[in-house]
């Protein structure tokens, strides 16, 4: 069995890459190797086998792992530590998905400081096997899209801190892309208009948000939104009052005349 260094890429898709070599693997090794990839630390044969072979009986999914191990033996790289009772991913393997969940912790930490400001927002990685869709691969997905977030938004507030309203933008602009539902993101990205003197910008983001929430969930912005913009809005509606008045007094005077 071969020691060295192997990458496991599970963003955008499943790659086995060692030396700059595509390893090749059945789909069923490919999953055992994802599931492990994904847990990082030591699990009982017994689960492993019924949640990755959930559709046969016991004795049967014990059967499909100890075939799948037995394929991924084949291969000549050492990729899983097999043990009597459990199973892990060998050291060996470098997987991007725990690289990007350690990226986002860290920034989301107060260790995360200004070494982030010129993180390309790419690093934070993509979709997690976007064309599988077991239930387990649903779960962390949903997982890592929500890290993901969380470190855009935080991000985005890390520039706009630092007075990079750029690069805060596109960073407030991905997570916005991700789902624009979510609030969080759109106020940091209205926050950033705001902080380069935006407003045209901020109005315009504000109104299109409010309309998707109504025309989607039926729901109006949080308070947190609303307070943030009413300042602006009522800035607005005094200065299409103030106009009107304007011609209501000349036509006054014309009339006296």
């Amino acid at each position: 069995m071969e020691h060295r260094d192997i990458r496991l890429d599970l963003l955008g898709g499943f790659k086995l890459i060692c030396d700059d070599r595509a390893i090749e693997l059945p789909t069923s090794a490919q999953r055992l190797l994802a599931f492990l990839a994904l847990r990082d630390r030591p699990l009982l044969r017994m689960n492993v086998a019924g949640v990755l072979w959930n559709e046969t009986t016991d004795e049967k999914s014990c059967a499909s792992l100890r075939s799948s191990l037995w394929r991924m033996r084949r291969s000549g790289f050492d990729l899983v530590e097999a043990r009597r009772a459990d199973l892990r991913l060998s050291p060996h393997v470098r997987v991007d998905v725990r690289q990007v969940i350690d990226m986002t912790h860290e920034l989301l930490s107060q260790r995360g400081g200004a070494r982030f400001l010129d993180l390309d927002e790419d690093e934070l990685g993509g979709d997690l096997l976007p064309d599988w869709y077991d239930d387990w691969v649903l779960v962390e997905r949903e997982r890592l899209r929500q890290l993901r977030l969380h470190a855009l938004e935080a991000l985005a507030m890390r520039r706009l801190e630092a007075g990079r309203h750029g690069e805060a933008a596109g960073a407030a602009l991905s997570a916005v892309s991700i789902e624009p539902l979510r609030e969080s993101a759109q106020r940091v990205l209205i926050r950033v208009h705001l902080a380069e003197g935006n407003v045209g910008e901020a109005v315009r983001q504000y109104r299109s948000y409010k309309e998707l929430l109504l025309e989607d969930l039926g729901l109006a912005p949080s308070e947190q939104l609303e307070s943030l913009m009413r300042p602006i809005m009522e800035r607005i509606g005094s200065a299409l009052i103030r106009p009107r008045r304007l011609i209501l007094d000349s036509e006054d005077v014309t009339a006296r005349l």
